[in-house]
């Protein structure tokens, strides 16, 4: 064999070397690239998970709220007992909607209680002893505070759930997103009816 085979078949060998070097360093660098996306991803759904829990928290105290305002109603208008168990069956769904993190069933169930409660409130307009009971008062009070906190933890969630579905939804991300079975989360939207929130003054 000549010196100049030699030489060739060298530089030929420190070639494939080289193309197997960089092709393992490749593999290396989209390995840890996939590991590091993937504890980003986790991170930032437990994030969403931890405010929805905030959400879930107010919403279940508010949904208590609302069943101790018509049980004080109730004691004045029995002859509405339509209406209250109506009200009670949505307030129920509502708030196994918020438990199980189904957000379209929240506002579906929400958008269901902000048609009715100007009809239960309606109700205690035409009882003057009732629109002078302390703990109706009270309740009422408590109900528009809630609303206030619940907006504001709607929109740390809608926020950090924004966040999420950015992570995985550009690519390359959507790849390891997809492979990880992670899909984009439901914002929670307040319907218009839900919105027109009823006066509770009387």
């Amino acid at each position: 064999m000549s010196a100049g085979n030699i030489m060739a078949e060298a530089a030929m060998g420190i070639g494939l070397l080289g193309l197997l070097g960089c092709s393992g360093l490749l593999v290396v660098v989209l390995l840890f690239w996939a590991i590091g996306l993937y504890n980003r991803i986790i991170r930032a759904e437990n994030e969403c998970d931890r405010m929805w829990s905030n959400v879930d928290v107010v919403l279940q105290q508010r949904y208590d709220q609302f069943t101790s305002l018509v049980e004080t109603i109730r004691g004045y208008a029995k002859h509405e007992k339509e209406m209250f168990d109506q009200f009670a069956e949505a307030r129920m769904a509502a708030a196994g909607a918020s438990k199980g993190g189904d957000i379209g069933g929240v506002m579906k169930n929400e958008a269901l209680l902000g048609q009715m409660l100007p009809k239960i409130y309606a109700v205690a307009e035409q009882y003057p002893d009732l629109k002078a009971n302390e703990n109706f008062l009270q309740l009422q009070n408590e109900i528009s505070d809630m609303e206030n906190i619940i907006s504001d933890r709607r929109e740390a969630y809608n926020a950090a759930a924004t966040n999420f579905n950015n992570l995985i939804e550009v690519f390359p991300n959507v790849i390891v997103a997809n492979w990880m079975g992670k899909g984009e989360l439901e914002l929670y939207v307040v319907d218009m009816a839900a919105r027109q929130r009823p006066s509770l003054e009387f």
